[in-house]
C-alpha cells in the first residue's frame, strides 16, 4: 500500500472527515497539457485533479529532510495529539512554503532534483544561516541517515515542476481552508 494525503474539509463534522470534491482541484488537470511536462509531473497533477489526493509515499523522505522533521506527510504530530493523522490548513501552508522555497533555490542548480542536488542546495542555504556550523552538522547527520546499509543514497528522481505541483496541492488546501488526512 502506501501513504495517501487526501484533501478533507476542516474541521471535521461528526466522527469522520469529509473528502473535498475533486472539482476543487480540477484546474490541476491543465498541467497535463503543458508542453515538455514530465510524465511523473503530469501523473501527479492528473491524480490531484481527479481525486484531490496525492500518493505521498515517494515524497516523504524529501519533505521530512526539507522541513527538518520526521513523519510530516504522515501527520505524526497530529496523530499523537488528536488521534487523527491530519495536517490542518496552517500545516498545509507551512509544508507548501517549505517546498516552494526549496524549489526556488533549486532552480539555479537545474530542473532535476536528486539526492546530490538536494544536498548541494541545502548546504548552500544552511551555510548562510546564523547557526551555520550547527545546522550543517545536523544536515550531514540527516543525509547520512538516509543512506542505506551500503552507504548508497536514496534514488530520488524528481523535477522542480513536480515538486511545484506538490507544493501547489498543499497551498490550495491552505488557501481554501482544507486539511489533509494522512491515509496509510
Amino acid at each position: 500500500m502506501g501513504l495517501d494525503n487526501v484533501a478533507v474539509h476542516w474541521p471535521r463534522t461528526g466522527r469522520f472527515y469529509d473528502p473535498v470534491a475533486p472539482a476543487e482541484f480540477v484546474d490541476f488537470g491543465e498541467i497535463v497539457d503543458l508542453p515538455r511536462i514530465s510524465a511523473p509531473t503530469a501523473a501527479l497533477a492528473e491524480l490531484i485533479a481527479k481525486t484531490g489526493t496525492i500518493r505521498a509515499t515517494a515524497y516523504t523522505e524529501l519533505v521530512d529532510l526539507l522541513l527538518g522533521l520526521e513523519g510530516v506527510l504522515y501527520a505524526t504530530d497530529a496523530a499523537a495529539e488528536d488521534e487523527d493523522p491530519v495536517i490542518d490548513p496552517d500545516g498545509c501552508s507551512w509544508i507548501a512554503s517549505g517546498i516552494e522555497r526549496f524549489v526556488a533555490a533549486h532552480r539555479a542548480t537545474g530542473e532535476s532534483v536528486t539526492f546530490e542536488s538536494v544536498s548541494t542546495v541545502l548546504r548552500s542555504l544552511l551555510g548562510d544561516g546564523r547557526l551555520a556550523e550547527q545546522q550543517l552538522r545536523w544536515l550531514e547527520s540527516r543525509l547520512d541517515a538516509l543512506r542505506d546499509e551500503r552507504g548508497d543514497p536514496p534514488q530520488w528522481n524528481f523535477t522542480c515542476a513536480e515538486l511545484g505541483v506538490l507544493a501547489a496541492f498543499y497551498r490550495r488546501c491552505a488557501e481554501r481552508g482544507f486539511a489533509v488526512y494522512a491515509d496509510a
